[in-house]
């Protein structure tokens, strides 16, 4: 025995080691009595356990193995330690006795890495992991006596395959405790240990406690960015999701922690959401868990991570969380609640007050939004979450309480205007419309550029309408604040695009601020852009047509969309074709808006590059010319010269004169082709109704505008934009004299390049047979007519493989027509071989036996083909 065992154990005295243990501290190693060979081992791992159980008398918080999980710091640090589970280090008071404890246990280290090998019987294995694990809590010394031994981790490793939990459990706590230094981090890494980690992991019956320190260690592991990608696998994160609905709140927060970290890698964004992260996490935001503060805080921190991409920030959304940034509690000091005013709705709409007077300290208000839900309150949804929600962050910012609980959990040292939180709609709404009413002007830029990036649909935009936004983005237009102004036009922006909102925030009068702004702007870029969006939906020349789908009647009801969901249930709506449109120009009030300076500022917009541009000044100009006051001052600024500058778009010469093969990427030449469609398009429809006026027609250069068109005509816009361009072409050349520069009337090149394309598109995309049938019915009598290049035009749009289709399951009528004309083109023989290639022949012989009455124009083109 003295041979084995080292000698500070057999010299040392026994009556040092009857020292007055605590109880619990018997059951660290459990000693077995075992045969005479094995009595070594025994007696070592007694002696182990005495010696380090005298230690942890004297540091009491070593007793529990977990318990250095429990007083962790969670909080990320700047440092390669950010996101681990740091080593609870011993006390300052009892320092000098751990590290003599340590020496005298430390002997001891290299009989258990001995025990730890796979040739040992499997109970002295698991007595000398149990051992080392809790030797291991003893410090980094501790640690390093551990890892001097080369193989120990790898040892360790194969004790997570054991059928003991404890053996399992004092394993993966050894992977935990080394991980948990720097140094040994990859040493763990590379000895498999997350592979077996895994394996664990998928086991149907498993304790929470093997549970706990192994998702521990892959917390440690996670901490290094390198070894991110090696955990986030399709094998491994379901299990984390899964460990998220655990019953043990530990091993939820572990869980939590391991998800936090994998999202600090951007790489690892897309798996994460493909595995179905975001619905679990954000289900810890909005659901209250007594009790763990750990697990929401490292939910919250992964969601943000994640939110950082505008596409997986939507799918957050739409769980029920918006990002909200976090301003500082002091930022909230300067709001000053009216104490001595009635309560409204967020929106302003008066409350009637009742006999009592209001509350001193305001208590009414409360009051209210406190028992807005009462069963005698009879309000919309979205307006009793609006009161609600502002009752309940207005309370916080009154008592100092908002905020606080954020700057408790994140490190000081960070960058207040990088620093975001996470909330249930509700409370976001309210609490970003509460910053735009503060005084801090970083705060209200970051609020307002909150709202637009939440206002992604009708349920979020009518929420923010409903809790008074719009009213205060528009007096921020008027902000001296460059970034301020530029971030209520963006909230705005997105605000407006849905018809409700944005009648309210025409009511709102923002039409006045836009165009002083829109005028004083000295160059044409992304603030130009939003503010022509605002202006284009607000000045909608299909207003009235779209009035009839928004607010016209619902099914016989005389309530309209509109009325049916936002309207206030104390006034009574009226019949909608008793009530006067609200959409026209007379009653938009911009008629003293409008004047020669903004028309030309829009015929400015007009000679700009950029087709976005020119499409909203043009709609713009359209909804304008419908008042005919308007005309002479439009006129007067040269609206031809705009036109000019829309009809000879730079993208369609670049796209003539070059093929897709000389382009270095011809996806964004198609792409700026289609923008330029849009903006010809918009021009054309206004260059059409202009023609009805007379001074107009008199002031502009028919023929210059016609070979304009028609260059337009033949290019390569995509054929949907070319509809108006060919209505203004026809109704052109009625005012146009004939001219002999002209090879082809108007009427004919409208055919080949509208009119007959239309019809093939209609042929191979429509799934109407009616409409397939009067489409090739119209064709037909186009070709009929003699049309010189009729047939070759037909052949060059493809359309002869639709036709064949056609005549295959068409109607009797669409059969015969396609027939004739397919007839007709096969008198071109190099029609012939595509006509064979489409599957004709065939097709004509079953037409031929059918002995239909259309038959016979069968064997004519089957005798025309070669077989």
């Amino acid at each position: 025995m003295a041979l084995i065992i080292p000698a500070q154990f057999k010299f040392k005295p026994w009556h040092l080691f009857q020292t007055e243990i605590l109880p619990t501290q018997l059951d660290f190693v459990t000693i077995r009595t075992r045969k005479s060979s094995n009595f070594t081992s025994s007696l070592a791992a007694s002696s182990f356990s005495t010696i380090f159980s005298h230690k942890c008398y004297h540091n009491k918080r070593c007793l529990n193995p977990r318990f250095c999980y429990k007083s962790s710091v969670f909080s990320r640090r700047a440092s390669n330690d950010e996101g681990s589970i740091p080593h609870e280090s011993l006390t300052s008071d009892s320092d000098e006795l751990t590290r003599s404890s340590a020496t005298s246990g430390d002997g001891y280290v290299a009989l258990f890495v001995r025990l730890l090998g796979i040739d040992n019987d499997p109970l002295d294995r698991e007595q000398a992991i149990v051992a080392l694990w809790k030797y291991s809590l003893g410090g980094k010394q501790c640690i390093d006596n551990i890892m001097q031994f080369h193989g120990t981790i790898n040892l360790t490793v194969t004790l997570l395959k054991s059928n003991s939990d404890s053996a399992c459990e004092a394993a993966a706590g050894v992977l935990r405790v080394a991980s948990s230094v720097n140094m040994y981090r990859n040493t763990v890494a590379e000895s498999g240990a997350i592979e077996e980690i895994t394996n664990l992991l998928r086991r149907s019956s498993l304790s929470s406690n093997v549970k706990e320190q192994s998702l521990c260690t892959l917390w440690n592991l996670s901490v290094d960015e390198k070894l991110r990608m090696k955990i986030a696998n399709f094998e491994l994160l379901p299990l984390l999701l899964k460990f998220l609905e655990d019953e043990d709140v530990k091993v939820k927060e572990a869980a939590g922690g391991v998800l936090a970290n994998l999202a600090l890698s951007q790489c690892n964004h897309e798996i994460l959401v493909e595995a179905g992260a975001i619905p679990k996490l954000a289900k810890l935001l909005n659901t209250d868990i007594e009790g763990s503060k750990v697990i929401r805080k490292e939910a919250r921190n992964a969601l943000l991570e994640m939110a950082k991409d505008d596409y997986y920030r939507i799918l957050i959304l739409e769980e029920g969380l918006v990002v909200v940034p976090l301003i500082g509690s002091a930022a909230y000091k300067a709001f000053k609640p009216a104490l001595y005013s009635w309560p409204s709705l967020p929106d302003g709409t008066k409350i009637e007050q009742s006999s009592k007077g209001p509350s001193r300290y305001g208590a009414s208000e409360l009051l209210l939004g406190l028992n807005i839900q009462d069963q005698n309150v009879n309000l919309e949804e979205a307006k009793t979450n609006a009161i609600v929600g502002r009752t309940q962050q207005q309370f916080l910012a009154r008592i100092g309480a908002i905020e606080v609980e954020d700057e408790n959990n994140i490190n000081g040292k960070s960058n207040s205007s990088q620093r975001f939180t996470l909330l249930p709609w509700i409370d976001a709404v309210a609490r970003l419309v509460l910053i735009l009413g503060l005084e801090d002007d970083s705060a209200i830029a970051r609020a307002a550029n909150s709202i637009a990036e939440s206002a992604i649909n009708e349920h979020m935009r009518i929420s923010f309408k409903e809790a008074g936004a719009v009213k205060l983005l528009i007096q921020l237009l008027d902000h001296q604040n460059d970034s301020v102004r530029f971030a209520a036009i963006r909230a705005l922006e997105k605000l407006s695009v849905s018809n409700y909102v944005c009648q309210t925030i025409q009511a709102e009068g923002i039409l006045h601020p836009l165009i002083n702004l829109l005028m004083k702007l000295e160059t044409y870029g992304h603030l130009t852009e939003m503010i022509l969006d605002i202006l284009t939906r607000i000045l909608d020349p299909d207003k009235e047509m779209k009035s009839k789908f928004y607010d016209g009647p619902v099914n016989g009801s005389n309530r309209g969309w509109n009325a049916e969901r936002y309207s206030a249930t104390t006034e009574p709506v009226k019949n909608i074709a008793d009530t006067k449109s609200t959409n026209s120009l007379q009653t938009t009030k911009v008629g003293d808006l409008l004047d020669s300076a903004f028309f030309g500022r829009l015929i400015e917009i007009l000679k700009t590059p950029s087709s976005n541009l020119q499409r909203k000044a043009a709609s713009i100009l359209e909804f304008v010319i419908a008042d005919e006051s308007h005309i002479g001052k439009i006129i007067s600024v040269d609206i031809a010269s705009g036109l000019d500058a829309v009809f000879q778009q730079e993208s369609l010469k670049l796209a003539k004169t070059v093929s897709d093969s000389d382009v270095e990427r011809p996806e964004l030449l198609a792409l700026e082709v289609e923008e330029a469609g849009q903006a010809i398009s918009a021009a054309s429809r206004l260059f059409t109704k202009l023609l009805d006026i007379e001074p107009f027609r008199q002031s502009i250069d028919s023929n210059h505008f016609m070979k304009l068109l028609r260059n337009i005509l033949i290019s390569n816009v995509p054929l949907h934009y070319k509809d108006w361009v060919a209505a203004c072409l026809v109704k052109l050349s009625f005012f146009t004299e004939p001219n002999a520069d002209f090879e082809n009337p108007i009427s004919m090149e409208v055919t080949l390049y509208e009119t007959i394309p239309r019809l093939i598109e209609q042929i191979k995309t429509s799934f109407s047979p009616e409409v397939q049938e009067a489409a090739v019915v119209e064709l037909n009598r186009i070709i009929s007519e003699g049309m010189v290049d009729s047939t070759r035009a037909v052949a060059s749009k493809g359309g002869i493989f639709p036709l064949v289709k056609l005549i295959e399951s068409g109607s009797d009528r669409a059969v015969e027509a396609g027939l004739s004309i397919l007839y007709n083109l096969s008198m071109d023989i190099e029609n012939q071989p595509t006509l064979v290639s489409a599957g004709a022949i065939p097709i004509l012989r079953r037409i031929v036996l059918s002995q239909k009455p259309y038959w016979m124009r069968a064997l004519l083109l089957l005798r025309t083909l070669p077989t």
